[in-house]
């Protein structure tokens, strides 16, 4: 800002105060701090002699350029182009006039930054959100690589889980993936748990099982509905990923190779009970996923909750707050909004 400018403001400010208003809502409507006004009035209107450029950068487009750029992405030829499509278009032709980043820029601050071309814009995917208050409500399902001793192959397994339980609730161990498997898969766990038409979402990611034409006339008969992942959005089936974490890292899966299909199917056959009724999760409360999926979570965590009531009764001293939350999670949120906590204290998902 010129000395005149500054000049000015310190008159327009003293104006004002003396018709009665007040400085600092003066100074505020100048865009300019009270600070700012004093430094001003001491100064006179003196230049800015705060350290720093007063000049433009010597690589900014001049007037011209900038209205070059303009009026080449206005163009005939390039008005249904994006910049990512003008600047090389361009290039091919041996003509430099700005960056892509200053195509976009200008273009936004001249308020054409819009979408360009016939095709509709692209919509972003909503997130798939779910919740559940008990077990058989919301399932989510993925297949995963086991590696086979042939260099290049691998053997597929299907898992399908309760994500309010965290209950392995089927699985399979194919050489190859198929949504025709996958389906009959379904149908095995829906009679098996005994599910109502209508009273389940089946979550998965985009792939070719999950999306099959047999595998989505499949849930459209037995009454699920299916729910997707975004498009490239891996944390999108959390649940599922962290379960395949939970099995590989695990001390008993194999550092070699599985030398056959039947060797694959006997190591997982171990891993799912262990996983379903030994593992204590903690994500739901340090319960084993069979235990609340039955409904037993209830009478063993009333159970904790005595025992620490009564540690804390014996020896208040070594307590500095409340004792542990042994309560139940009520409900179990799929992908919520904002990391949203459910039963006010939603747990981090780790299996």
């Amino acid at each position: 800002m010129s000395s005149e400018d500054r000049q000015t403001a310190v008159e327009l400010v003293d104006q004002a105060v003396k018709d009665g208003a007040r400085r600092e809502a003066a100074c505020g409507i100048l865009g300019i701090s009270l600070r700012t006004l004093q430094r001003w009035e001491g100064e006179g209107g003196a230049e800015d002699r705060r350290a720093g450029r007063n000049s433009e950068p010597a690589n900014a487009l001049s007037k011209q350029e900038r209205e070059q750029v303009i009026s080449i992405a206005l163009s005939e030829e390039y008005g249904n182009l994006p910049p990512s499509q003008i600047v090389p278009k361009l290039a091919d032709k041996g003509t430099y006039v700005a960056s892509e980043s200053t195509f976009y820029r200008l273009l936004r601050e001249h308020k054409l930054l819009h979408h360009r071309g016939k095709a509709a814009a692209k919509k972003p995917r909503k997130v798939a959100e779910h919740a559940a208050t008990g077990p058989n409500q919301v399932w989510s399902w993925d297949i995963t690589y086991l590696s086979a001793s042939v260099r290049g192959l691998f053997y597929y397994l299907y898992l399908i889980m309760d994500v309010w339980s965290r209950k392995i609730v089927g699985w399979e161990v194919h050489e190859r993936e198929d949504n025709e498997l996958a389906a009959a898969l379904i149908r095995e766990v829906a009679e098996v748990e005994q599910v109502d038409p209508d009273s389940l979402v089946l979550h998965s990611d985009n792939g070719g099982p999950m999306k099959g034409a047999t595998m989505l006339a499949t849930l459209q008969r037995l009454g699920i509905m299916a729910s997707f992942s975004r498009p490239q959005v891996s944390n999108d089936n959390a649940y599922s990923e962290s379960l395949f974490n939970t099995l590989k890292s695990c001390p008993e899966y194999p550092s070699k190779p599985f030398q056959s299909l039947q060797q694959a199917r006997e190591w997982v056959a171990r891993f799912v009970p262990w996983y379903n009724a030994e593992h204590l999760h903690s994500g739901i409360r340090f319960i084993t996923p069979a235990d609340r999926h039955r409904g037993a979570e209830t009478e063993i965590l009333a159970g904790r909750n005595e025992l620490y009531a009564a540690a804390r009764a014996e020896n208040p001293a070594r307590w500095s707050g409340r004792t542990r939350n042994w309560s139940p999670l009520e409900i179990v949120l799929l992908n919520p909004k904002n990391s949203r906590r459910s039963s006010g204290a939603q747990e981090k998902e780790s299996a």
